[in-house]
């Protein structure tokens, strides 16, 4: 027991010194006035269609953050000043009251890093063991996928002016399927997007709240407590939720997430290590089952998904003008890290690879991991519920009725919503089975079908061939794997009915 301690403590100080040392590194970069390291810096990865895009946003944004203040009987306002775009092009909203406090780009990237790194990535292994070689290339091509579509979602947010700088007239993902729904009907496409996005989020925290009662009812199975139970004790540790304002303390949640993520990799991997004299290439498949591929493809795909976050974050930068290459990083590390740890998990266990790898551990590691796992899914709660909140939010304040803008209906908004996702974890019969038949449906929507369709409509005029081509690429892809998934989750749901 004292050596496992002192390993848990030696990781933990471990992880320190690297955040400590890319933190320094982070700065130096930032600071220093060099040319070389100018060139270094994240702002030299930017496209040319996009090098006006910092100036213009960032005098915005200094502007409007400078300008911020606190009335007495209300919230804080926040509003973003554009000022050269199309004057036949409607003003968009403000921004939702909450975003006052700008992150900066490595913050931005701790929350990608929180939403791609997510408990899906411990079903990686088992998936390899369903895709074989074929695997190791879905889980980069995924990677590069789900980066592009992030860019061209980003992309929808701005047009050139006159002067042909590109200038942010929009905030939300609500706004740009406004913009491309507005001959149909002007608010169709916002309504469509919102309901989705809730849908996904409120998904995803039902989520976050079942896994953790799985993971305390697993940790302490000594204890006369029902999963149900833990589930509720889990809750009471998220109330304080319902007091999050800013996306500056979910940043700084997502740190954390993304650091005890890093230690449950660093175990498992670890012990993998230990052994490696069992490794064989041999345990990698050259055929595959066509449906135990689609659920592979399923789990992959959607470890990457952060679409939804994505417009909030980059309009709460700093210098909005490093969102590309932040998204670049991110994904590449995430790629790296998900394709070396499913190798050497899979590589060790072989066909007996479980659902979740932590289960082929031994009992020891398991507790420690199943604990350091149940700080993920609690700390990786805030930011799904702090989006779909704001989105309600912003949905239902719209307009001058001041009641809906008081601080005590913000509460009341994200109280209720802490008590559905509890309510919905705790009753909903066969949730995984529904979870998958939603993920299938809103997933690939948020994440591929929307992001091409929308850059599509609105960029067609200024985009190349190829550009084109890879957007209906996407398209197409994310079409067939949200038809296989929900073809698959149905035929479970239907299969679990007839057992009834």
């Amino acid at each position: 027991m004292n050596k496992l301690l002192f390993f848990f403590l030696a990781t933990l100080s471990f992880f320190k010194n690297i955040f400590k040392t890319f933190s320094s590194l982070f700065n130096c970069f930032r600071e220093t006035p060099s040319l070389f390291l100018g060139m270094a810096r994240w702002d030299s990865c930017l496209d040319t269609d996009e090098e006006h895009v910092n100036f213009a946003r960032r005098d915005e944004l200094n502007l409007a953050h400078s300008e911020e203040r606190e009335e007495p009987d209300g919230p804080l306002k926040f509003e973003l000043h554009v000022c050269h775009q199309d004057p036949e092009y409607k003003s968009p909203a403000p921004l939702p009251r909450t975003q006052v406090k700008l992150i900066t780009s490595w913050e931005a990237g701790w929350n990608v890093t929180n939403a791609i790194q997510g408990i899906f990535v411990l079903g990686l292994p088992y998936a390899l063991l369903h895709s074989g070689y074929s695997g190791l290339f879905l889980i980069i091509l995924a990677a590069a996928l789900c980066c592009y579509t992030g860019k061209i979602l980003i992309a929808c947010l701005y047009e050139e002016n006159e002067d042909g700088q590109l200038i942010r007239v929009r905030d939300t993902y609500e706004d740009i399927a406004n913009a491309c729904c507005k001959n149909l009907s002007p608010k169709l496409g916002g309504i469509v997007v919102n309901v989705t996005q809730v849908m996904e989020l409120i998904m995803t925290c039902i989520l976050y709240l079942v896994a953790s009662g799985n993971l305390l009812s697993h940790s302490f199975p000594y204890v006369p407590v029902t999963e149900k139970t833990w589930t509720v004790i889990a809750f009471v540790t998220l109330l304080p939720c319902v007091f999050i304002k800013t996306l500056k303390i979910v940043s700084k949640l997502s740190q954390l997430c993304s650091l005890v993520h890093f230690i449950v990799i660093l175990v498992v991997m670890t012990y993998c290590l230990t052994q490696i004299h069992q490794w064989s290439w041999a345990k990698f498949r050259l055929s595959i089952e066509f449906e135990d591929f689609l659920v592979s493809v399923g789990v992959i795909i959607f470890s990457y998904t952060s679409q939804i976050f994505l417009p909030t974050l980059e309009g709460n930068m700093k210098n909005p003008g490093e969102f590309r290459c932040m998204l670049n990083w991110t994904h590449f590390f995430a790629c790296v890290l998900k394709t070396t740890f499913a190798l050497t998990a899979f590589l060790t266990w072989g066909e007996e690879t479980k659902e979740v790898i932590t289960d082929n551990l031994p009992s020891f590691l398991q507790t420690l991991v199943n604990l350091c796992l149940l700080t993920k899914a609690l700390l990786s709660y805030p930011l799904p519920f702090f989006a779909a909140t704001e989105i309600v939010y912003a949905c239902i304040s719209r307009g001058n009725h001041s009641n809906y803008r008081s601080p005590l209906f913000a509460l009341g908004v994200r109280g209720s919503f802490l008590v559905i996702t509890l309510l919905m974890a705790m009753f909903i019969p066969h949730f995984a089975l529904l979870m998958g038949l939603t993920g299938s449906v809103t997933g690939a929507a948020m994440t591929f079908l929307l992001p091409s369709l929308f850059h599509l409509k609105l960029k067609w005029k200024k985009l190349s061939f190829l550009e084109k081509c890879a957007d209906i690429s996407v398209f197409i892809l994310g079409f067939l794997c949200s038809l296989a998934g929900i073809v698959c989750s149905i035929k479970g749901l239907l299969e679990v009915f007839e057992g009834v």
